[in-house]
């Protein structure tokens, strides 16, 4: 299907909040990936799936693709680290078993190694094939990436969601 690539104009009063207008927008763009919205949303677009202003994941260890305790993301990361997961051993060793050692402390990476009970910025796809076998971590919905629900749905997540 072809979409008409075309300026996004909001009929939403001027009254209507910021977030509630960047959610929108990022709802449009997901639904319709050829308008042209990006250049609408700002810079700093970071929302969690609540689409509410996007809480730290962890400073300790200190997680995220820019190492900045948040689980954002952008063209840049190809992994996708959007979902902000509190790992458990059962989650650990599943990883390492899938060729992806979270465990091993990596400092060329600025990776501290993670043991149960660390809250790190999980690859969605990571994320999901852990869903799959059924090993999937709690998250923390509040710093879970808005991109997350392109591959996650919000009721998914919300059946892990930390209390």
């Amino acid at each position: 299907m072809h979409y008409p690539q075309q300026q996004y104009k909001s009929n939403l009063p001027s009254s209507t909040p910021s977030r509630v207008k960047i959610f929108l927008l990022h709802l449009a763009y997901s639904l319709y990936p050829n308008l042209q919205t990006k250049r609408l949303m700002p810079k700093e677009f970071n929302l969690n799936v609540l689409g509410q202003p996007l809480v730290p994941c962890s400073f300790d260890p200190l997680t995220g693709f820019y190492r900045d305790g948040c689980c954002k993301t952008d063209e840049n990361d190809h992994g996708r680290h959007l979902v902000c997961a509190i790992v458990t051993k059962v989650f650990l060793q599943f990883s390492l078993e899938m060729g992806n050692d979270l465990i091993t402390p990596r400092p060329e990476f600025q990776f501290p190694g993670l043991v149960p009970g660390d809250q790190w910025c999980l690859c969605i796809s990571r994320w999901a094939e852990a869903h799959e076998a059924d090993c999937a971590p709690q998250v923390k919905l509040e710093s879970t990436h808005i991109s997350a629900l392109k591959t996650i749905s919000l009721q998914t997540l919300e059946q892990f969601a930390v209390a």
